[in-house]
């Protein structure tokens, strides 16, 4: 009999082909997962491109729509508003909770200058005679009024008067000239419209009597005052680069005029809250002749003043001047005997700046021109300055208002 011989396979067949599925299928995840399991960085690098590379997909982002959250308007006691979910339900995933509320733009704060700025009782800004009311309607003119309140002002000082003529129609210009004005073209009422929109907006108008007893050639009543002899001789040069002539008030004819202009004004604008002389009621101690006319000028304007009290009592009578000392010794304006209701220091030369506030501490208050507004936040910050009036040198009013807003922020 022949040697039994050794069984050369396998026996796969013997094998159940359940187990042989289970062995196959563990074998393609392993191979699929070695990266996973840390064991394809041993394998080598030909044997590893071969097996298939297994990536994960990225996550898939939400696609649910979420409702723009509403802003919450703030109550006077509450700064910022938060932006919420429609029900403060959780949100999907993926969009988290705002951390933190969203603050809402806040009102522009108001700088300690400007708190201290709006202290002061007067405010004012000076208008020459011609920059509101020039071929003005009554909508230019009530919008410059709100357009100085917007810069902080509260007080408007107008040119009603200056160089021998007013700024509105006079019955005394027409009986005195024969022409009730002097020559510009504004409607009669601007005045009306500047009271009744200063009023309105909570601030004050003052009629200013430009250039006072003073004037020059241009002065549409100069030619008859020469011939009237109405003018002090000599010539006004107080200023430089345009000479003055004064009028002499001790001509009965002369100071008529003054009190019956004064008188009608404040009687055909009965709602004006001042009037406002300055240094140019006075005579310049340069003058030739060397008069002291210091008692007549004094009496002058008591009459004056009396006169517009008699016809408006609301009235106040004011004075824009220089110090008492240099008032009186230079221009002849004893003005502290004068019964003024409010005073304010000229200091348009800053050279003696610390000595004139010494002055303005014990009055209503300064002026000062808007090339010297880098004073305006030593004055606002000092409790004794009442007062703080701006005269723009350059005639560009609503350029120094906007100065004064940007300098006291």
């Amino acid at each position: 009999m022949p040697p039994k011989k050794e069984n050369s396979g396998c026996g796969c067949s013997s094998i159940p082909i359940s187990f042989l599925i289970i062995v196959l299928g563990v074998g393609y995840w392993s191979l699929t997962h070695l990266n996973d399991l840390g064991i394809k960085k041993f394998l080598p690098d030909a044997i590893s491109k071969l097996l298939p590379n297994r990536q994960t997909p990225p996550a898939q982002q939400p696609t649910a729509s979420i409702a723009t959250a509403p802003i919450v308007i703030p109550t006077p006691s509450q700064r910022v508003a938060v932006i919420q979910s429609p029900s403060q339900q959780s949100l999907p995933t993926g969009i988290s909770q705002p951390k933190s509320p969203v603050p809402l733009p806040k009102s522009p704060v108001k700088s300690l200058s400007q708190s201290r700025w709006e202290k002061k009782a007067i405010r004012g800004i000076y208008l020459s005679r011609y920059q509101v009311t020039n071929n003005a309607s009554e909508q230019m003119i009530r919008d410059r009024v709100r357009y100085y309140r917007k810069q902080g002002m509260n007080t408007i000082i107008h040119g009603v008067w200056g160089n021998g003529c007013t700024m509105y129609n006079s019955q005394v210009m027409q009986q005195t000239f024969g022409y009730k004005s002097c020559p510009n073209q504004f409607q009669d009422q601007w005045l009306d419209w500047l009271i009744d929109e200063a009023h309105q907006q909570g601030m004050q108008v003052h009629a200013y009597f430009e250039k006072g007893i003073k004037i020059d050639k241009n002065s549409p009543i100069f030619d008859l005052a020469i011939s009237k002899r109405w003018i002090v001789p000599g010539v006004d040069k107080t200023y430089a680069g345009i000479d003055h002539y004064v009028l002499d008030v001790e001509i009965p004819e002369v100071a008529n005029l003054f009190k019956k202009i004064s008188v009608e004004f404040v009687r055909k604008y009965p709602t004006i809250d001042a009037v406002q002389w300055d240094d140019y009621l006075g005579y310049h101690a340069a003058l030739p002749g060397k008069i002291d006319r210091t008692a007549r000028l004094t009496s002058f304007v008591r009459q004056l003043r009396s006169g517009i009290k008699q016809a408006n009592p609301a009235v106040s009578f004011d004075l824009c001047h220089h110090n008492p000392y240099w008032g009186k010794r230079y221009f002849a304006a004893d003005w502290q005997n004068w019964q003024i209701d409010r005073v304010f220091i000229q200091v348009y030369n800053d050279a003696n700046f610390r000595q004139e506030l010494e002055y303005a501490k014990n009055y209503a208050g300064v002026a000062i021109s808007e090339k010297q507004l880098h004073r305006l936040k030593e004055l606002v910050s000092n409790p004794k300055i009442k007062g703080v009036l701006v005269f723009p040198y350059a005639g560009k009013p609503e350029e120094a208002a906007s100065l004064v807003k940007k300098t006291l922020q």
